[in-house]
């Protein structure tokens, strides 16, 4: 950054010495020819003191122009009759062209038949623009010449000392803009030098490292978004664990089971083989069962494992209805109707609250209700949309509450054999991945319900 801010300082001075060399020597030039314009002038309209006439006499004339003009500094006027200086100009006049040999030398050997001739003029003492007005007027028996000059080395180097000093600045409010940018830089790098070392500490076995979110600026908020990713990348990790962990666990025993059959199996046995293959394939069901709810939960971590869209409750309810009823010898029935739509992902309702109902299936007698219901409902100041079944089942004991949502996790009323264990699981994370949450409640011989509770926008209408 700061290499290119010099790049264009140095551009920019050095098209400001091309523009002011440009305009030095156009004002050089305007003021030498306005003066031997003035001298035209007075010559046409001038009066001689001596004649009260018109001037007849270069000299007179180039007399009366010098003294009407007062040179600049670094400008300076001389006088010649033929090739004679006779008029200089007065002594507070610092450059004296009459004192320059080479100068006078390069004025004579103008021809006078050039009228007037604007030069540039280099001797050994410096550099000159000068103008050469040749006049002869009726008097005179040869030209006479006016000659105007700048000292133009001087004039050039007053425009390198503006340029030095603008360098100088410039050079200075670099450094001090380096300094400054260095102090700033260095502060408002410090988050990323402590981001690096935090990562460089974290490794695969410690996660647990954040870093300090200090202030409400843009590296603050670059703090707590790395934070955030880190607290996903170890959810992930250790959901990856326990994934890896469980099934390992949860298919050791059903290939155990499966290899154990086999090796013992009496190939000479019809009944043996057949019973040995109905549990290889009763548990390579259940392998599967446990495959695909594994596979199911390990896309609730993705952010289109749910795509809610607006969808009207009351028929997707029916829509539930009608296929719970094939899940057993119960009696469905709905109790509460949300008539409205709301934003949800049907595909993923429809799995959860099947699923509760096979739940309450197994864990209920056949002929007894199971209750279906929505409402609106709010909480905590939200408006929910709440999905909930109801059976008059075994319920849940107290203490079995908290395992039932663990993965895996089973009541004391549940065996081996009755699914995956991770069925409410795959609920619990439908509804998380809607914004809401999944509570029970449990009558013990009496039979649960489970809630469902998703927040919405604006439902078209209460229950």
């Amino acid at each position: 950054m700061l290499l290119l801010v010099s790049l264009t300082l140095l551009i920019a001075g050095a098209t400001g010495y091309v523009v002011q060399r440009h305009a030095l020597n156009e004002r050089l030039d305007d003021e030498l020819i306005r003066s031997a314009q003035e001298l035209q002038v007075l010559s046409d309209t001038g009066i001689a003191p001596s004649t009260l006439g018109p001037y007849d006499k270069a000299q007179d004339l180039i007399y009366r122009a010098m003294q009407r003009t007062m040179p600049a500094v670094h400008q300076g006027m001389v006088g010649l009759h033929g090739q004679t200086v006779t008029w200089t100009a007065p002594d507070v006049v610092a450059l004296r062209l009459e004192g320059d040999q080479q100068l006078m030398s390069a004025v004579n050997s103008v021809a006078p038949e050039e009228k007037i001739a604007l030069r540039t003029i280099t001797t050994e003492m410096t550099t000159y623009r000068a103008i050469i007005v040749p006049v002869k007027l009726p008097a005179d028996t040869e030209y006479s010449s006016f000659v105007v000059a700048f000292d133009y080395s001087a004039e050039i180097a007053e425009i390198n000392r503006n340029m030095l000093s603008f360098g100088a600045a410039g050079a200075i409010a670099m450094a001090i803009a380096a300094g400054a940018s260095w102090f700033f830089v260095s502060r408002m790098l410090r988050p990323i030098r402590q981001l690096q070392h935090t990562a460089k500490l974290i490794s695969d076995t410690d996660l647990a490292r954040r870093v300090d979110v200090v202030g409400h600026d843009e590296f603050a908020h670059l703090a707590g978004t790395i934070n955030e990713m880190l607290d996903r990348l170890e959810t992930a990790l250790n959901t990856q664990r326990q994934l890896l962990d469980d099934v390992g666990h949860e298919l050791r025993t059903p290939t155990t089971i499966i290899s154990g059959h086999l090796q013992l199996i009496d190939p000479d046995d019809p009944q043996d083989v057949k019973a040995s293959l109905e549990i290889a394939l009763d548990e390579l069901n259940r392998m599967s069962l446990l495959i695909e709810d594994l596979v199911t939960l390990a896309k609730s971590n993705r952010p289109d494992f749910a795509v809610p869209k607006r969808t009207p409750v009351g028929i997707l309810l029916d829509e539930i209805h009608d296929k719970a009823r094939a899940l057993g010898d119960r009696q469905f029935r709905i109790n509460g109707r949300a008539e409205a739509d709301a934003d949800l992902d049907p595909r993923r309702i429809t799995q959860a609250m099947l699923q509760l109902c096979a739940n309450s299936v197994k864990f209920s007698q056949p002929g007894t209700k199971i209750t279906l219901d929505t409402r609106f409902v709010e909480k905590h100041g939200v408006q929910m949309l709440r999905w909930s079944v109801a059976d008059e089942g075994c319920g849940i004991p107290a203490e079995d509450l908290p395992r039932i949502f663990e993965r895996f996790g089973r009541g004391s009323n549940a065996v081996r054999t009755d699914g995956s264990g991770l069925g409410l699981n795959i609920v619990q994370a439908i509804a998380e991945a809607h914004g809401g949450e999944l509570h029970v409640l449990s009558r013990p011989g009496a039979g649960c319900t489970v809630f469902l509770e998703i927040p919405v926008r604006q439902p078209g209408a209460a229950a």
